[in-house]
Formats: structure tokens, C-alpha cells, sequence
């Protein structure tokens, strides 16, 4: 569990959630540093503020749900009124607190390494919020697919939204995919912190994936691409519905 001082995240949704300005700053480790004001505005969007493909992705949700990094459970919170048993995990404890506060039922503080089948069985993992790149390397994601596999259902999807980080013709972004290319990672495996006012998380990897890097780490892990849903607004943003294909 994140410790307070650690909980950038948090304390941002949160104070954005009492009605204060804030500024979301990201870290990369080469230096690069963003600044955003609209992520907590995203975080506590409605249904029908959400982008498109976004939408369209609640159509492919079955059963009961895992929201997996809920963040201020938007995604959760708009399936549980519709009547979807919902459970909604972060690692961030204030952020589990927003939910709450929110009204969502079922919200815990689980890191995503460490779910597994204790927590119940599931029928639709949410992945949402470009939330696949929480599996943070193809080794991990190889191992993280196989092990959602053990917690799902027959019939069981994960909805995995992500972004192809090479669809960019920024300098220092295309210098960043060679950095990593060149320590032995892929080229999309951002190693990032979020910091807010004093807070800072840790340093972590995410991982932005193209359709053909997606395609290759799923691949042996159980799950297969039923559709893609790309976003309408020519963002390298899309959705990617991942559904079983055979037992592990």
C-alpha cells in the first residue's frame, strides 16, 4: 500500500473532489517533465462527457465487473447504476476514498499484483483509463493475463484501453522509445512518477503498446483480440476487447 507521502494520485483526486485547482504533474526518467489540468476533470467525468470509443466499450461489459485501477471510479461507478456488481481496486488509498465518498459499494486498495482468484471470480475486467499499460512490461503482462485467467469466468473479457505510444513525431518522444529500445525494453515501457504539491509516488513503468505488440503479448496467455475500438478524434488511443480462448 502506498504510503500518504506517496500518494500523489490521491491527494490530487481528492482535492480536486473538495473543489481545489490542482496541477497533475508526470515524470519520465529521462527528464521529461507534463504538466495537465484536465486529468481529475476526466477522472470525475459523466458518461457523457467520456470520449466515444469509451462509450462504446460499456457495451461489451457482462456479468460482474472488476475495475482494475478505478482511480474516482467513474467507469464503476456508472456500471454499478446500472445495475452491475462492481468491485473497484487502486492501489491508491485516498483514491479508494473518493470512490467511496461517490457512492460506489465495493472498493478496495489491491495493486494489480496482487489480484488473484481470492478476490472472487469475475466476468468483465476493466482496464480502462489507458489502464492496460498497468501491466508495465511484456513479462509481466504474460504473467498478469494468465493469472487474470485463473479469476475469470468461461466467457470472461477484459477491456484494455491503451495508446500506440510510436504514433508521435515528437522528438523527444521518439528519442525516448530508442532510449529504452537500447536498455533492452520495449519502446513504448514509460518508467514514470506522478507527483502533486509535496507527494511523489514511486517510480513505476507503464506500458503503451501498438495492436501488433498487443496481438504478441497476448499470445499463449489464454485470451485473444475479439475488436479493436480506436478513439474517433485520431488520438493513438484505442480499445482493445480481449476474450478467452482456452484454459491455462
Amino acid at each position: 500500500m502506498l504510503k500518504d507521502a506517496q500518494d500523489a494520485y490521491g491527494h490530487l483526486i481528492l482535492d480536486y473532489y473538495n473543489g481545489q485547482e490542482i496541477v497533475e504533474i508526470v515524470e519520465r526518467d529521462d527528464g521529461f517533465i507534463g504538466t495537465s489540468r484536465l486529468g481529475p476533470l476526466t477522472y470525475l467525468a459523466e458518461f457523457d462527457d467520456w470520449a466515444e470509443h469509451q462509450q462504446v466499450a460499456m457495451d461489451h461489459v457482462t456479468g460482474r465487473v472488476l475495475d482494475i485501477g478505478c482511480g474516482a471510479g467513474r467507469h464503476a461507478i456508472y456500471l454499478q447504476e446500472r445495475g452491475f456488481d462492481v468491485l473497484g481496486v487502486d492501489n491508491s488509498p485516498l483514491a479508494i476514498q473518493v470512490c467511496r465518498q461517490r457512492g460506489l459499494k465495493n472498493a478496495v486498495v489491491v495493486p494489480v499484483t496482487r489480484l488473484n482468484s481470492q478476490i472472487g471470480t469475475f466476468d468483465t475486467l476493466l482496464m480502462m483509463g489507458h489502464n492496460f499499460g498497468l501491466v508495465g512490461s511484456i513479462t509481466r503482462a504474460r504473467w498478469l493475463l494468465k493469472r487474470f485467467h485463473k479469476m475469470t469466468s468461461s466467457a470472461a473479457k477484459i477491456i484494455a484501453e491503451t495508446q500506440n505510444a510510436y504514433q508521435t513525431t515528437v522528438p523527444c518522444h521518439l528519442a525516448y522509445h530508442q532510449f529504452n529500445r537500447d536498455r533492452g525494453r520495449m519502446g513504448g515501457q514509460l518508467r514514470i512518477r506522478v507527483r502533486y504539491r509535496q507527494y511523489a509516488t514511486p517510480w513505476f513503468d507503464i506500458l503503451y503498446v501498438s495492436k501488433p505488440e498487443m496481438e504478441q503479448i497476448i499470445h499463449g496467455t489464454g485470451w485473444t483480440v475479439e475488436c479493436y475500438i480506436d478513439a474517433s478524434d485520431s488520438t493513438p488511443t484505442y480499445i482493445a476487447i480481449l476474450v478467452k480462448t482456452e484454459k491455462r
